[in-house]
């Protein structure tokens, strides 16, 4: 699939890039997701391949104003998502924002039945809750069905 792009309110989603225009690796070094550039090079090639494959969509949530990558939504092809932002921007309602965003794309671009995510602490528990998901206790797992 070709990369899309969405526009989320204050931010927008966009592929992850590292080319002569736009250059996500300082930003995932900066935000602790990668050690040094040569393995944010990896993260953003990893990245581009789930997308050339029909994997993973995966996103650089941006802030608007800067183009700056401040966090990532993903989705699976079998629905389910992940996200983080920076520790300097959260509690900004940036997740919220990016999750939102993709949900409707899943369930309206992919026509995706259920999105399902496993919250990983407190702060992903509300915003499963904020964003709409359930629990589902047999599976283990937080859903939204469409």
């Amino acid at each position: 699939m070709e990369p899309v792009e969405i526009n989320a309110g204050e931010f927008y989603l966009r592929q992850w890039r590292a080319d002569d225009r736009i250059d996500d690796r300082e930003a995932l070094v900066a935000a602790g997701r990668c050690a040094d550039r040569g393995t944010a090079g990896e993260f953003v090639a990893d990245r581009t391949r789930r997308w050339d494959d029909d994997s993973v969509c995966s996103w650089a949530v941006c802030d608007q104003l800067t183009g700056t990558a401040v966090g990532e939504v993903a989705l699976t092809a079998e629905g389910g998502l992940t996200c983080w932002t920076t520790p300097a921007r959260r509690r900004e309602g940036i997740a919220r924002h990016a999750v939102s965003a993709v949900v409707g794309f899943g369930f309206g671009f992919l026509d995706l039945p259920r999105i399902d995510a496993v919250p990983h602490d407190d702060a992903g528990l509300r915003l499963a809750h904020a964003c709409g998901f359930e629990p589902d206790i047999s599976r283990g797992v937080w859903t939204r069905l469409r």
